[in-house]
């Protein structure tokens, strides 16, 4: 699976864009986010994304849960959504 990590300045349109290509390839993509900016980015870009792939007829949903990241040595709890396309 695919792994985007977002952070609070990365720009939603950009995120949106590698979101799409990755759903449209592999079907399944992991987005990584530490912070309540960052989750605001990353809710966004989906949201976009959402509108980019629609119309090929792919309708993608977001599967939110914690997970253990280790940054610079130190372990830190960040929120993963896992978007895949509606089966």
């Amino acid at each position: 699976m695919e792994v985007l990590k977002v952070s609070t300045s990365s720009k939603p349109n950009l995120v949106a864009g590698a979101l799409a290509a990755m759903i449209r390839e592999t079907g399944t993509v992991e987005i990584q986010t530490i912070g309540a900016g960052a989750l605001n980015q990353a809710i966004k870009a989906i949201a976009i994304a959402r509108g980019f792939v629609a119309p090929g007829g792919i309708d993608i949903v977001c599967i939110p849960a914690f997970t253990e990241v280790e940054i610079d040595g130190e372990k830190r709890t960040a929120i993963k959504l896992i978007v895949e396309p509606r089966k």
